[in-house]
């Protein structure tokens, strides 16, 4: 299993959202430490497509941990991963000595070209179109359930 996690994510979260955020990544931090950065979101009313992207991107890009294995959220591109599976990569990843693993959830634009390019791997949850505030938790809630299947523990709804 990884031994440690950071998440980069564009925005600040409040109320409910922030709250199940914190709540899964309190649970998370029983089994290895977990950081999360918020980077400022770019105002798309003022900045074109590509401004925001590159801007975010920046900002995401400066904040993640150089020798992390970074995988990033992409509806589109990514690929999807039923909860065992998923634990069975995150314990794979610690087995190859890639025990720091940074995970990234872009802002409503999505993420820049070169964040894209420099993510190991590219996950998503669906074809669907989440929030990334929601994304943020049912994230943080799978990582959390792959801890508890890992350690075979049972997991409560």
């Amino acid at each position: 299993m990884i031994r440690r996690c950071t998440l980069v994510s564009v925005g600040k979260l409040k109320g409910w959202a922030a709250e199940g955020s914190e709540d899964y990544a309190k649970r998370l931090r029983r089994y290895f430490p977990v950081n999360i950065i918020e980077v400022a979101e770019e105002d798309m009313n003022r900045r074109s497509h590509n401004e925001v992207l590159s801007a975010e991107g920046d900002r995401i890009l400066e904040r993640l941990p150089k020798e992390a294995y970074l995988i990033s959220l992409d509806r589109e591109k990514g690929k999807q991963h039923p909860s065992e599976k998923l634990a069975l990569k995150l314990a794979d990843l610690g087995l190859s000595g890639r025990n720091q693993v940074a995970f990234v959830i872009g802002g409503p634009l999505g993420l820049s070209p070169e964040v894209l390019k420099r993510s190991n791997e590219l996950w998503s949850f669906g074809s669907i179109t989440l929030p990334h505030a929601l994304a943020r938790v049912v994230l943080l809630e799978q990582l959390y359930r792959a801890a508890k299947i890992h350690r075979k523990e049972k997991y409560h709804w």
